[in-house]
């Protein structure tokens, strides 16, 4: 029988891939508020989810918010650009100051060990799978998956829950 100790815990457990492909242990970010969201650029959301997180990520980063954006290719082909083109197209025009880590599969056989995580710790409506681009995990300090958002729920939607988990009034 396989020991549960081998099973990831928490986000904490995870190592992934920057934009330059340098590994980046997720144990760095213990003890602050996280968003893990799969992006697109060429998404009918793309405008609207850049710009509140951008905004949130202004306004919380000091109190212990981070926004982890992985770039997805999976839902209609809106992501194609390399990586490079995607960073220039967020810190350009949404001036994001969040990473943005490597592309990655969010479903299906290939997917990335960490969304692998994140589905099995929430479940969405319809099922396990992640819907869309910009569907959104909400993770305490602890590493702990909290919530999970559609694609459709703004970032800026989410702000009292980051408020809770981030202790501020």
């Amino acid at each position: 029988m396989a020991s549960q100790s081998n099973r990831p815990q928490s986000v904490y457990d995870f190592t992934v891939k920057d934009a330059k492909g340098k590994d980046v242990d997720l144990s760095i970010y213990k003890g602050k508020v996280l968003i893990i969201v799969n992006v697109a650029s060429q998404c009918g959301l793309t405008n609207s989810n850049y710009t509140d997180m951008t905004e949130l990520y202004r306004k919380y980063k000091d109190k212990g918010l981070e926004i982890l954006a992985f770039p997805c290719n999976q839902f209609g082909g809106q992501e194609p650009g390399s990586i490079e083109d995607i960073q220039q197209m967020v810190c350009t025009r949404f001036k994001a100051e969040y990473p943005v880590f490597d592309k990655v599969d969010v479903n299906g056989d290939n997917a990335a060990p960490l969304y692998k995580f994140l589905k099995s710790s929430k479940g969405g409506f319809f099922g396990d799978g992640i819907k869309w681009n910009f569907s959104k995990f909400l993770i305490d300090k602890e590493g702990n998956v909290v919530d999970r958002y559609s694609p459709t729920t703004s970032p800026a939607s989410m702000e009292k829950d980051i408020k809770k988990l981030l202790g501020v009034a």
